[in-house]
Parts: C-alpha cells; structure tokens; sequence
C-alpha cells in the first residue's frame, strides 16, 4: 500500500521588525567619519557635481566652540548630566606626580593664538624635528667637525627633546661607527650650542638641567633666582612637593610661594614635545579636527578647526526656479516637469548635505565635550598618567550618541593640545582591576612600568615578577604575567636580552 505524501502551502501573517538605513543617516555617518582634510575634498567634489549647492565665505561655526564656562544651548541637548572633574587645588595639582621621570611637570608653551590667528595658520607641520633643530645650525657659527658632532647630537635627543647618553657614549660612538675622535669636553661644547636653540631647554641630560636651562632665559629677577635655588638645592623637595619645606628654607610667605609654584608650573619638561613630529616618526603632514586650549587657571575650551570649510547655501536661482515651476505646476509641459523633478532633486540634495555637516559638527563637538569633561586633568596638566580609564561605550552613555558614531568620530581624527597633536584614539585607555575591586588604567600602568625598566640597573634589569612587585609598591597590584603582556605591549625584551 502506497502512502500519498500531501504537501499544503499555508500562507499567515506575521509582525516582523526590521531597520533599515535611508540614505541622509549614511551620508551623516560618511561624513562623521571624514577628518577635516577630505571633508574638504568632499565639499568640493559635491559642489563639483551639484550646481545647487554654493559656497558663501564664512564662519560656518554654529557648533564649533566651547568652553567650561559658556557652553552653547545647542551642545547641552545630549549632554546636560555631565558631572564635572573635581579638581585639587591649583597648588596641589601644580606637579603631580612629578617624582616619577622626566614627564611630570605640565608643559607651557605660551599663549593661545586668537580666532583671527587661527585662521591664519597652517595647522600641522611638514618638518620634522630633527629639521627644525638643523636649520637653526645655520645661524652659528660651526666648522665642518662640529656641524658633524651637532647633527649626531641632534639626531640622539629623544621624543622629548633630552639627552639621555652620557657624552663618553657618545664620543665612543662617534670613535667607533664614524671614524671621529671627539672627547667628551669637546662634544660638551657643541652640546652647550645645542642648548641655546629653541625651545629652551632642548638638549638637557635630565629633567633637572632641562628645567634650569629654561630658568637661565629669563631676565634677571629675584623670582628667577628663587625658581634657580628651588631646582638645584632642592629639586628632591621641587618633585616630592614639599612645598613647605622649600618655603621655610627660603624664608617665603604664603603670596611668595604661590607667585613661585605659578612659575614654575609654566616650565616644560618636554622641549622636543612643541617640535611637532619627532625623528623616526611620519612626516605626514596632520591636520588637527580640534583645537583644545588650556588656560593657565585650568580652564579648558575647543573649536572645531572648521576655518577652511565654506558656508553653503541653496543656490538663489534654483531656489526661485523651483518656486515658479510649483506656482505653474497644473499647466506645465512634460519638458517643465522634467526640468521640475531635476531642479527638486539637485536642491533637495543640497539641502541634505548642508543638514549632513551640521550634524558632523555638533556630533563632533559633543564627543570632544564629553571626552574633555572625562580627562580634565590630562588636558589641564598634559601628564599621561592622569589619562582615567575610558573607552568608547563610556563616551556613547555621556552623549547618548550609538557606540558606532563614537567610533566613527574616534577615527582618523587629531586634537591639538597645549602638549602636542595627538589622536582621538589616544585618550582612551582600558582600565585594569584590582583584586580588591579598583579600577586603574592601563596606560598610567604602563607608564609606570616603563619608568621602572628606564631606571634600572643595566648590569642587573629586573624580572617580571620584580617588576610586579615595585609596580606593587606603587600603587599597582597586577599579576606576573600582566607585567609580561604589558611589556611585550610596550616593545622591552626579557630581562636577559636588556643586558
């Protein structure tokens, strides 16, 4: 017996919620993601294929500020329960943390150029630092060993503008790779040159000579001389801030000691940090998105670089030829219909590109906002150690903006800071937690880490288990094989391999 097998089609009716993305939310988000460079390139190319769309020469700013103290209507949508850093005292803050390295003390590198300035000048650098360091070698005067000896001097300075050889390496090495036979007391003097370059204090062997190299520019004062006795008597105080301890063996009040920590605050110990790009690193020329200013009272406020990009508008004649056409449209030709549909096109086009870069700019400007608030203290002192743990999901819950438009903003994107250009990425840090529960950040572990190898015996580098012990003694308790990624992470061999 033969079974039929019976198939039924059956048709029902079901809910069934999809998304789907209209082309204004990606035209919003292509332009989001774009740094400010091929924004421009996309301006042009628009205006290139959309006779719509004009250019009128202006500000287009109205997202493009803020500040602490004044902060646009516009900007406070998303934004209104920020909390606010709470700040240490301007005397206790003055030098945090300075007692680990040479990047302890905030860096000041004079005042903030005005709106007009700005958009006057080219932002980014096309010269490295070794470059600008070369071409004011042509103002003294050197024979042909000592531009040899200078250009080797020069080319040693790390990122942040010091010497960290002694001179007897140095000499061997220029006995031993280049066939020149300089003693240290030679290469001294050519040092001493050197340091009388811009900006003060390149070439310093330490952060003390670093700092006293800034101190002796000043004009004669009784106020230099005090900053003077502070870095050379008392420079283990000067990084501990024993600051009642420097004042009572100067024999200073309370308004004298204030009016010295303020100056001292403004000298820099990263030279090499306001020489833009640094030898070994791209020569691409950057383009900042975001010019941060940190004002000498710890107020922090930005701009969007947004000097270069036209204010557009809808083209007056395309406007008036589309108003005519929909006042005649019931006796229209099929030619006016046509010409009707292309005008509405163009101008509804143009219309959704001008709405798109508003919304790149107050996007742009309420991330900036909220990244800012979460890393005061980084922007008010420039140490990187003082960088809190963030990451994007962070940001995306401040400004009630999707995780994938913070994302998009954190691409390719530079800020300009008092302490030097850097990228978006470069404020975010995972955090690390504790056995017993705290949360710290990952790059002020590392930075402690490479401040322990930095300082260590050559003849006997330490061991990753040493290593968590003094990170342990610092305040960070991490595992044996946490020390180990961390340091493949940072580049540092194995112990025996830093012999």
């Amino acid at each position: 017996m033969v079974q039929e097998q019976i198939q039924e089609q059956q048709q029902t009716l079901a809910l069934k919620q999809t998304q789907s993305i209209s082309q204004q939310q990606l035209l919003q988000a292509q332009l989001i993601e774009l740094p400010i460079t091929q924004l421009l390139e996309r301006v042009n190319t628009e205006m290139d294929d959309n006779p719509a769309l004009e250019l009128n020469a202006g500000d287009n700013s109205d997202y493009s500020e803020f500040s602490e103290d004044s902060e646009s209507s516009e900007n406070t949508e998303s934004s209104d329960n920020y909390e606010k850093d709470q700040r240490q005292s301007a005397l206790d803050a003055a030098l945090e943390n300075i007692g680990r390295d040479d990047e302890e003390l905030p860096v000041y590198q004079g005042g903030v150029a005005s709106h007009e300035e700005r958009e006057e000048i080219v932002y980014g650098d096309t010269q490295s630092f070794y470059d600008q360091l070369k071409e004011q070698m042509g103002v003294i005067d050197l024979d042909e060993r000592q531009q040899y000896i200078m250009e080797y001097l020069i080319g040693s300075l790390d990122d942040d503008g010091l010497l960290r050889k002694s001179l007897d390496s140095i000499s061997d090495e220029l006995a031993i790779y280049h066939a020149i036979d300089a003693t240290p007391e030679e290469i001294g003097q050519v040092l001493h040159h050197l340091q009388d370059f811009d900006p003060a204090g390149i070439g310093g062997r330490s952060l003390q000579e670093c700092l006293l190299l800034q101190i002796q520019r000043r004009e004669p004062s009784r106020l230099r001389d005090l900053m003077e006795r502070v870095v050379n008597e008392f420079f283990e105080s000067f990084t501990k801030k024993h600051w009642k301890k420097i004042q009572q063996a100067l024999q200073l009040n309370d308004l004298q000691t204030e009016a010295l920590i303020g100056e001292l605050r403004k000298l820099n110990p990263k030279p090499g940090a306001s020489l833009g790009e640094t030898v070994g690193r791209s020569f691409q020329q950057i383009t900042p998105d975001f010019i941060v200013d940190t004002d000498d009272d710890g107020t922090v406020s930005f701009q969007l670089n947004s000097a270069e990009v036209p204010e557009l508008h809808i083209s007056p004649s395309f406007t008036e030829t589309l108003r005519e056409y929909q006042d005649n449209k019931d006796n229209m030709s099929r030619q006016m219909k046509e010409a009707l549909l292309y005008t509405k096109k163009k101008v509804d086009a143009a219309q959704g590109f001008i709405e798109a870069i508003k919304v790149r700019q107050h996007t742009l400007t309420v991330t900036m906002k909220a990244i800012i608030q979460w890393q005061h203290r980084y922007f008010e002192e420039g140490d990187e150690a003082l960088l809190r743990p963030m990451i994007l999901k962070d940001i995306a819950e401040k400004t009630g903006l999707d995780l994938s438009t913070i994302s998009r903003v954190s691409n390719s994107k530079y800020a300009q800071t008092r302490w030097g250009t850097f990228p978006l990425r470069h404020f975010f840090s995972d955090s690390y937690v504790t056995a017993e529960g705290d949360e710290l950040s990952t790059r002020e572990i590392k930075a402690a880490l490479q401040d322990i190898i930095e300082t260590e015996d050559r003849q006997k580098p330490y061991s990753d288990e040493v290593l968590g012990k003094l990170l342990a003694e610092k305040g960070y308790p991490i595992a044996r094989r946490t020390v180990a990624k961390y340091r493949e992470q940072l580049g540092i061999p194995i112990a025996r391999l830093r012999k």
